[in-house]
């Protein structure tokens, strides 16, 4: 890299140094390349639209990001100058309706796959597919390093700014945000020692991950297992509507409710009592003047560790747990990776194999900006984990859902149950609201009748489970 192409350099944050590992080591896995897609239909000006891109490409230095290890002690980030966005455009206009969808499942898994080079900036790209004479499918992809879903949410308005404004032959001068250096000066100055004592006694008799009850071994006789298995569900909205009621008024959040209900999941697959997962907490600290407008990646995964107590009354269960998470925030700073060797599970174990993301927003909420005669027909968000088992929350009018397990140790229907499972636990914390934590139902009828029969331990050994 050429000294007059750097503009910045600096380390990085404790959360990309993990998925900067992760990346290295399974490069061609499609771990941490975040798509936001969108099909769009109408008065759709692509020229517009690819130059607002490359303005915001220039407005942020997170988006104009490398990054170089080796020879070095410590990875760097490296902002350069000069950089341009690669925008792909094709025209599937001679594909059948059928032909299209499998063409975009192909060039989405193509894409993902493909990844970046992450020592060349950008770590992002624009793909414009045209499907009809007025629709056109795009793709934005990036790599996680760059950014976080607060941080894409905020890229995303910022390109339609200037959409908007070039659309109608107006200039605009957005405000630049404080850099994303600023966060690392912040993160690199702050004392772990209160953090330390905190993790010590949160983790302390914790010796072992929450074992996944519901993993299933992947038959020899079988072909091999697709990398990951997903299973979305959405609340209907009187559902979501009745649980936003409820915590508003036990003054708990739908957080809190969603993550309980996990906890929950977990002690009962489990068999355990005392469980522990990940939660993704937002890492933008209050004290940083203009954090919540800065773009990059600021969110943390922290272990939550939960004892579930059968016999409490549920909503005195919830209320304590919302207080723990509170008190889990005011060190969302702390490194993952010290938290472990704070914790009693030896090192080169996982603290936790399963983690929950509730987004506040979803990312595609801006793209309804999009002005003119232009109509959103559907959006589409992926990403890739590297935990065996992930689940992300996206409030709305329907609360959404989605669950992914990696392949190698789920099959499709062990993620579909757990999604029926959880979606019912959710459900019935509005009937059920005022029982024991153990009274809450997880199964079905059909469910609750084999659990009764003496053939239920044949049933669990040929891979069922609850």
């Amino acid at each position: 890299m050429k000294n007059e192409r750097v503009e910045d350099f600096y380390p990085l944050s404790p959360m990309q140094e993990g998925i900067l590992f992760h990346t290295l080591r399974a490069p061609a896995s499609g771990l941490y390349v975040p798509q936001l897609g969108a099909l769009v239909r109408g008065d759709f000006e692509v020229e517009a639209f690819t130059r607002a891109w490359r303005e915001v490409l220039e407005l942020h230095a997170v988006l104009r990001t490398s990054f170089v290890w080796e020879g070095l002690k410590r990875p760097v980030q490296v902002v350069q100058r000069g950089v341009k966005l690669p925008v792909r455009q094709d025209d599937w206009r001679s594909l059948s309706a059928a032909g299209r969808e499998k063409e975009l499942g192909r060039f989405l898994e193509a894409d993902r796959e493909r990844g970046f080079s992450l020592g060349e900036a950008p770590l992002t790209r624009l793909s414009l597919l045209q499907v009809a004479d007025d629709a056109y499918y795009f793709v934005w992809s990036h790599h996680h390093l760059l950014l976080d879903g607060w941080s894409a949410r905020l890229v995303l308005q910022d390109v339609l700014t200037f959409y908007d404004a070039f659309r109608r032959g107006r200039q605009v001068a957005p405000e630049r945000p404080r850099p994303y250096r600023d966060y690392i000066v912040w993160l690199h100055r702050q004392d772990l020692c209160q953090a330390e004592g905190f993790w010590r006694r949160t983790l302390r008799g914790f010796s072992q991950p929450t074992p996944l009850g519901m993993a299933v071994a992947p038959d020899g006789q079988r072909p091999p297992p697709p990398e990951q298995a997903e299973e979305e569900f959405r609340l209907p909205e009187t559902t979501t509507a009745g649980l936003q009621a409820l915590a508003q008024r036990q003054h708990l959040t739908l957080n809190t409710i969603v993550q309980g209900m996990w906890a929950l999941l977990l002690s009962r697959y489990s068999g355990a009592e005392d469980v522990v997962y990940g939660a993704v907490v937002s890492g933008r600290p209050d004290e940083l003047a203009g954090a919540a407008l800065m773009i990059g990646l600021f969110i943390n995964t922290l272990p939550v560790r939960v004892h579930v107590a059968a016999e409490e009354p549920l909503l005195a269960w919830l209320k304590r747990f919302q207080g723990q998470l509170s008190e889990l925030r005011e060190y969302q700073h702390s490194p993952l990776v010290e938290i472990q060797g704070w914790s009693e599970v030896p090192r080169g174990q996982p603290l936790f194999e399963s983690i929950l993301s509730f987004d506040h927003f979803p990312v595609s909420l801006p793209l309804e900006r999009l002005g003119g005669s232009c109509e959103i027909i559907q959006t589409h968000s992926t990403q890739r984990s590297s935990f065996p088992l992930a689940v992300v929350v996206v409030p709305g009018q329907e609360l959404s859902v989605r669950i992914s397990g990696d392949g190698r140790r789920f099959d499709a229907a062990t993620v579909t149950r757990i999604s029926r499972h959880l979606e019912r636990l959710l459900r019935n914390v509005l009937t059920q609201a005022h029982e024991a934590v153990g009274s809450l139902r997880m199964l079905s009828e059909e469910e609750e009748i084999l659990l009764r029969k003496p053939t239920y331990v044949e049933a669990l050994d040929e891979g069922f489970s609850f």
